[in-house]
């Protein structure tokens, strides 16, 4: 028997995200403790995440926790907690919403919540931000199906489709849409000089750049982006003095706001994108990254206007180094985007417990 304390836990695929889910009221009360526990079940902040179950990677570096919700007419309230390879910060800022499309189906595995015939649809609180969204959850027989003919670009093979539909999105971090009160900003960096940008948060706080201001073409490749050092050295002085602009204040041990290349698409979707979260570039696009984009295509006097090619906006496909992601976007009579909805899949990896050192927690009295 193990004298290390024992967590109820299960290793969840959301997207193409990955990392481990528990029920609130397994985790420890106090915030601080809660993200001790965090840290030790990842194996942050060691780079390899040698000694726990993170995969060395931001995009497998997080933590989904969900609990019933006590709020009328909503179901379930969702935590997304992002760690790091290689430091001790455990940040429950920012929106996932790769992570999110997990949330129903481990509620449901868990038995937080019974599972109708047919499919299951719940209404789901991201407590980090506010922001509602309407998931629907494949359940034939009243069983999650991971089995399906739905592909997302970024994740082998096929799964059953995860329906998100967001409600209230708009300035989910930052406030406002637009959170400098302009569409498009000019920056004077000192190792650079002037670049503009789009700075807006429509699930995500990020910053668009012109692939062509920075000397790039956002169609290299990701390891040739993450080599650039030069690169990444002007998008980092972006996001600071950005950031403030915006109002999130310092945010140098932030993973927000979220960097971003743009360029015209090359294979028929609405825009080319290579993102960086917030310094690694990402081998596909977030969730909510995505639907940012999308919105900012759609804004006259963005600086991705003159880029993207905008038809319907009830299909804007999103170009990234692994394929596209296909948001839609509804908008009400003043042509603002109202909601957002998109498909994602999701896999239970695996369920059982991670344990913690007793010198981090000796679990629950």
């Amino acid at each position: 028997m193990s004298r290390q304390t024992a967590v109820p836990a299960m290793l969840m695929r959301g997207g193409s995200s990955k990392g481990l889910f528990f029920a609130a009221d397994d985790l420890p009360a106090d915030e601080d403790t809660r993200n001790r526990v965090l840290l030790a079940a990842m194996g942050s902040p060691d780079p390899r995440q040698i000694d726990g179950c993170g995969g060395a990677h931001p995009l497998t570096s997080k933590v989904g926790m969900v609990s019933l919700s006590k709020q009328p007419g909503i179901d379930l309230e969702f935590l997304f907690a992002q760690l790091q390879p290689g430091n001790d910060i455990v940040d429950t800022t920012p929106n996932c919403g790769n992570m999110l499309a997990a949330a129903v189906p481990f509620a449901l595995e868990k038995g937080m919540i019974d599972a109708q015939t047919g499919e299951t649809t719940l209404r789901v609180l991201t407590l980090n931000t506010g922001v509602l969204s309407d998931i629907t959850v494949q359940t034939p027989d009243g069983v999650v199906s991971y089995e399906g003919d739905a592909k997302i670009d970024g994740v082998p093979g096929t799964s059953s489709p995860i329906r998100i539909r967001f409600l209230d999105t708009e300035g989910s971090v930052a406030g406002s849409l637009f959170p400098t009160g302009r569409s498009k900003d000019s920056f004077e960096l000192d190792s650079f000089g002037a670049l503009e940008a789009t700075c807006i948060d429509n699930g995500m706080p990020m910053v668009l750049v012109r692939a062509a201001d920075v000397g790039r073409t956002a169609y290299e490749s990701v390891a040739d982006l993450n080599a650039d050092t030069e690169l990444k050295n002007i998008l980092e002085a972006l996001r600071l003095v950005a950031a403030e602009k915006m109002g999130l204040g310092d945010v140098s041990a932030r993973n927000y706001p979220k960097m971003c290349l743009l360029n015209a698409p090359l294979h028929g979707g609405a825009v080319h994108t290579r993102c960086f979260i917030p310094h690694v570039c990402h081998d596909a696009v977030g969730v909510l990254a995505a639907v940012t984009i999308a919105t900012a295509c759609m804004t006259p006097g963005s600086v991705a206007e003159g880029l993207a090619v905008v038809g319907n906006p009830a299909s804007l496909a999103v170009e990234h180094p692994s394929g596209e992601f296909a948001v839609a976007l509804e908008t009400d009579d003043s042509g603002r985007v109202s909601s957002a909805a998109l498909i994602r899949t999701a896999r239970n990896l695996m369920r059982g417990e991670v344990l913690i050192p007793t010198s981090v927690w000796q679990g629950k009295a």
